[in-house]
């Protein structure tokens, strides 16, 4: 598989939609990104919270792909890395084909986050930009099985630094390959 680059990082402390990008952002392992909202051992989404607050955090960080920005581009949307809260923004990389378990392996900063699952796109994406939704959730056109393109979902495996500009190593788990679900 070839390697990808990162093209933005972003965090933030209080909920928000959207995330300011950083010069860096650090990855705590077992934690997710030091100082966002959604870092930490259990589930930190509110919806998530409000169903069962002990649920282990498979959304420790948010990694899509900037080619998703390129296509909704060409739908007349305008998003930019971060507009849709995540904290990686790759280039280079086919996020959503990675099998569950796949290792991502930021530059020389050490840092590390397996993959956990697909985003599940919501509401907050149509309030972001009327129509947007309907853009990152589809339907196959041979089997009309859901698409779901608003980035995966990781853990921190080991802690460290990413920046703008890091090189990203992809490692595959052992076969047979999970293919990503909903998390």
């Amino acid at each position: 598989m070839d390697d990808g680059t990162v093209t933005a990082v972003s965090s933030n402390g209080t909920y928000s939609f959207t995330k300011p990008n950083r010069d860096s952002i650090t990855l705590l392992a077992g934690l997710g990104v030091e100082g966002d909202v959604h870092a930490g051992v259990t589930v930190k989404h509110r919806s998530r919270v409000a169903k069962d607050p002990t649920q282990p955090n498979l959304r420790q960080v948010h990694l899509m792909h900037a080619e998703l920005f390129d296509e909704l581009a060409a739908a007349g949307h305008s998003v930019r890395p971060s507009d849709l809260g995540e904290n990686v923004t790759t280039r280079g990389i086919d996020l959503l084909s990675l099998p569950t378990g796949a290792l991502l392996r930021f530059g020389t900063g050490g840092a590390v986050v397996e993959v956990t699952g697909l985003r599940n796109p919501c509401a907050q994406i149509e309030a972001f930009q009327g129509g947007l939704l309907k853009q990152v959730v589809g339907r196959a056109p041979d089997t009309g099985e859901l698409v779901r393109k608003a980035g995966v979902m990781s853990v921190v495996r080991e802690g460290g630094v990413i920046r703008p500009g890091d090189v990203i190593r992809v490692e595959l788990p052992a076969e047979p390959f999970r293919p990503l679900e909903r998390v």
